[in-house]
């Protein structure tokens, strides 16, 4: 059993920054793949990164602007946003899926999730 706690979103300018973090709980963290996906309303929850201890994969759309990473000694996984624009707001989600080594992009390959944190891009 993993628990999950995002935290770090808010209200930003285009062009800003902001430091996503999520806290997770259980013995075997280190073993999943960390992700990160956003879900803007009316819209699909979609990929944005995932995380390996020695990989990561990014989304088309966020490639350049974000970096994912984690601390296995902390059980916390990082998203550090920058150059945000108003088409990345929406509600971030943490995951922690069962990937065996593997980016995992699909949000039902997730096995938990936290309870999302709001990140919101003014122009």
């Amino acid at each position: 059993q993993v628990q999950l706690v995002e935290s770090g979103g808010g209200l930003v300018q285009a062009g800003g920054s902001l430091r996503l973090s999520c806290a997770a709980s259980g013995r075997t963290f280190s073993s999943y793949t960390m992700g990160w996906f956003r879900q803007a309303p009316g819209k699909e929850r979609e990929f944005v990164a995932a995380v390996l201890r020695y990989a990561a994969g990014y989304a088309d759309s966020v490639k350049g602007r974000f970096t994912i990473s984690r601390d296995n000694a902390k059980n916390m996984v990082y998203l550090q946003m920058t150059t945000l624009k108003p088409e990345d707001t929406a509600v971030y989600y943490c995951g922690a899926g069962s990937g065996l080594g593997r980016i995992l992009r699909g949000k039902s390959e997730y096995d938990y999730w936290g309870q999302g944190t709001q990140v919101t891009v003014s122009s």
